[in-house]
């Protein structure tokens, strides 16, 4: 069950660049939100109902709001151009208590960062801890170009305060971030934290190249999906406890059939990120598309994420 608990109201919007908006959600009734740790997120309820997880980049000093960042995804699935186009200061939302497993190790000797796009959100607030705490810090950060790099006025401002921040740019005006020999670079002391948030890609070449080093000095989460949702459709879904059986048309995922046959399913990123739709497979075969299992789990055919993967069997079993 998704726990929205909080009513809030758009208090401030700005555009940080020409695709991403910032959004200072205030909450509703003047009452303090939950303090949250670095690298948090909320779920955000959409006027229409839906779900989007949006990792959260700073408190309001008076801790009456939370500032989000959101970046138009034309491939998405409407989250993002919902809160871009149709929601305005004043606007009515719902959100849910901040949450997650990616947080920050204060307690390193020096902390690396690698950045892709949006993906710096959660990054931002560890480095400001950082910053306040007087540890070493240094980001390594790629963008489309400097107008479309959000947040790059403000890291600069926290770089002069004793970080490192390189920049890459895939327009040609700067070298591109080559992950793996980024990774090389960094010192690989056991006091040295990693964490990389970005795009699948990156994730997918920051991963290996850190394989040698000690796992808990690892750190990482995806900030999108590594595969287009399982929307062909044409298959049946049956649910153990009820017998109950679903079409799931073109265009349309299990989740989306499930919610829309008014089922209270657990889901937060919408996009296999996350986990929180994780669901035990009792027949079929299942078309993976998530980033969050692992290659032995999607070898069994035991378990699936219903808000991206569907099915390659005419009909599937789950344990709901």
């Amino acid at each position: 069950m998704n726990l929205i608990k909080f009513p809030v109201v758009v208090r401030d919007r700005r555009m940080e660049t020409a695709d991403v908006v910032c959004l200072e959600l205030a909450s509703a009734d003047g009452e303090a939100l939950p303090a949250f740790s670095p690298g948090a997120h909320v779920d955000v309820q959409m006027p229409e109902g839906h779900l989007r997880s949006y990792s959260l980049v700073r408190q309001a000093p008076d801790r009456r709001g939370y500032l989000i960042a959101v970046k138009r995804e034309a491939q998405g699935r409407g989250g993002s151009t919902c809160l871009h186009d149709k929601v305005a200061v004043g606007a009515a939302l719902q959100i849910s208590a901040p949450k997650g497993d990616f947080v920050l190790v204060e307690q390193s000797a020096l902390s690396c960062f690698v950045a892709g796009g949006i993906g710096i959100t959660p990054l931002l607030p560890m480095i400001e801890r950082l910053v306040e705490l007087g540890h070493p810090w240094q980001l390594h950060y790629a963008a489309a170009s400097r107008t479309r790099m959000a947040f790059h006025d403000r890291l600069m401002q926290l770089a002069s305060r004793g970080g490192q921040v390189f920049l890459h740019f895939s327009d040609g005006s700067s070298p591109r971030m080559g992950v793996a020999a980024v990774v090389g670079s960094l010192a690989a002391t056991p006091g040295t934290h990693l964490d990389c948030c970005a795009p699948a890609r990156m994730v997918d070449d920051f991963l290996p190249a850190a394989k040698d080093r000690a796992p808990e000095t690892v750190h990482h989460e995806r900030s999108g999906a590594a595969q287009p949702l399982a929307t062909e459709g044409g298959y049946t879904v049956e649910l153990a406890s009820s017998g109950q059986r679903h079409a799931v048309p073109g265009g349309k995922t299990i989740l989306d059939v499930l919610l829309d046959a008014g089922l209270d399913m657990p889901y937060s990123c919408g996009q296999g990120v996350c986990g929180s739709c994780y669901t035990k497979v009792i027949a079929g075969e299942v078309d993976h598309r998530d980033c969050f299992l692992t290659e032995d789990e999607r070898a069994s055919n035991s378990a699936m994420l219903i808000c991206c993967s569907g099915a390659r069997s005419a009909h599937l079993v789950l344990d709901l």
